[in-house]
């Protein structure tokens, strides 16, 4: 295969797994409609996965015998930080209130925000299965071209992550309506909670 193929193999199977709904996602659609942030927001979780996709294509023999062991504490640690950030979440949508307009307040902090995208990216262990495990294994199988695999990897989570977060911005008219901000505290609520619940059945 030439290196364009390979590295648009690694592009597409990366899109493909970033691109479901998850908690992550979740979070930086709601930090691009605030307008909180969005750039640390989007470069922290794209930067995360390149990471993660570095690891998996240089590190997949050793990380495969250690994640057994890791995978209880993630498991679980990851589901109790989702339990807890969804309620938050349900509480919003019950309260009801919020709404976009172009001279509200930007309560949550730089640091406040990093914690919250650090802690969804890797406290979630289908993360590492996603990133380190498929990918890496998806790699190996492209002898010599390896990091090119993973650089069409990490060329979409940047892709995915930035369209995301600046893209929301659209729907910004929409969320000027309290009722739209309910709505989508509480579909955050429920892919929270059933992430969570996956995670620990």
């Amino acid at each position: 295969m030439s290196v364009l193929s390979v590295a648009f193999s690694g592009f597409s199977l990366g899109l493909s797994l970033i691109f479901a709904i998850g908690s992550q996602n979740a979070f930086v659609l709601r930090q691009g409609l605030r307008g909180e942030h969005v750039f640390l927001t989007c470069i922290t979780c794209a930067v995360s996965d390149a990471f993660l996709i570095t690891v998996g294509i240089s590190s997949l023999a050793a990380i495969s015998a250690t994640i057994p062991e890791l995978e209880p504490f993630l498991r679980y640690g990851g589901a109790g930080f989702l339990t807890l950030y969804g309620a938050r979440s349900a509480l919003s949508a019950i309260r009801g209130g919020a709404a976009l307009s172009p001279d509200e307040d930007k309560t949550a902090g730089i640091v406040g925000t990093l914690v919250v995208v650090l802690s969804l990216t890797f406290l979630n262990p289908h993360v590492y299965l996603d990133t380190v495990l498929l990918v890496g294994s998806v790699a190996s199988r492209h002898e010599g071209a390896e990091y090119i695999f993973g650089m069409g990897a990490v060329v979409a989570s940047f892709v995915f992550f930035f369209s995301l977060g600046y893209g929301a911005r659209l729907l910004r008219p929409i969320f000027a309506n309290p009722t739209s901000w309910r709505v989508l505290d509480g579909v955050i609520a429920v892919v929270m909670w059933a992430i969570a619940f996956v995670l620990v059945s």
